[in-house]
């Protein structure tokens, strides 16, 4: 056997935990449906790398792990909705086609090249009604899944996707898929990310032609606005008093105590320890 000699089982293992480690580095980004279309959310403190772009006109990309990699995915699959829409018609330029070439790609790069991408995709269209919207996930190895609802990848893909799951629902408002999303993005006990670091953008299937729409400054904060609700100020009982009532004497018992007959020793403590206001309360 040639020195250095590995099995391709072993190097297909290594390229996939490789690519694996490079993509939970970064932070998760959540696609998910709402009544009127699709609704994709990212933690993202860069203003001029986006995560979350439009390809064509009712389809969206989201993407995490290194921006040079699927930057030159993005551009590929816009140059290609743009040739088949011109070619053909724009009706013919689909999620699923764009998947496809996606999964192509990956695969062959997985399998071909020494170092895997470090990326993971996701491809989502609007259709007219609910029941034609489509969010496809694609894995570095060009591995594709069809997810019903919502998708999770990157960073801690599978805890966010378990706190989606618990509190996602179908017809949702906009503003209870935000909330839903950024719970999910949110470690429990951890601090939601400033307006300032989201990235925040809709397929809404309502708009005219193109349905992309990126939410930003005011209109996300109104948005936020929404999601939050504020606490209702405890009501007292009508049960129990607001003061309470002042002590009232006993007639059994007098109110001073007599003074000590001669012969009497005088009172002493009561047995134990003695208090003297250094033990914790």
């Amino acid at each position: 056997m040639p020195f250095g000699y590995a099995s391709p089982e072993q190097i297909m293992r290594d390229k996939a935990d490789y690519a694996r480690k490079g993509i939970a580095r970064g932070r998760s980004v959540v696609v998910l449906q709402y009544v009127d279309g699709i609704l994709f959310v990212a933690p993202n403190p860069s203003r001029a790398l986006h995560k979350i772009s439009e390809i064509y006109d009712r389809i969206g990309f989201a993407a995490v792990g290194r921006y040079n990699e699927f930057e030159e995915l993005r551009l590929g699959g816009i140059r290609y909705a743009d040739i088949n829409g011109y070619t053909y018609d724009r009706s013919d330029v689909t999620g699923r086609g764009l998947a496809n070439l996606y999964a192509s790609n990956l695969g062959r790069i997985f399998t071909e090249s020494i170092k895997s991408l470090e990326v993971e995709v996701v491809v989502a269209e609007v259709g007219e009604t609910a029941d034609g919207d489509a969010i496809y996930r694609l894995t570095f190895d060009g591995s594709v899944f069809d997810e019903h609802g919502f998708a999770a990848m990157g960073g801690q893909a599978e805890a966010v996707a378990t706190r989606l799951k618990e509190r996602y629902r179908e017809s949702m408002s906009l503003a209870d898929a935000l909330e839903v999303a950024l719970t999910a993005l949110t470690e429990p006990g951890g601090e939601r990310p400033p307006v300032a670091q989201l990235e925040v953008a809709v397929l809404d299937r309502n708009r005219e032609h193109r349905k992309f729409l990126r939410l930003t400054g005011a209109r996300l904060e109104r948005l936020l606005a929404q999601t939050s609700t504020p606490s209702a100020p405890p009501t007292p009982s009508t049960d129990t008093p607001l003061t309470a009532a002042p002590p009232t004497p006993s007639t059994d018992t007098p109110l001073t105590a007599a003074p000590p007959s001669e012969g009497t020793p005088p009172p002493t403590a009561p047995d134990g320890d003695v208090d003297d206001g250094s033990s914790p309360l």
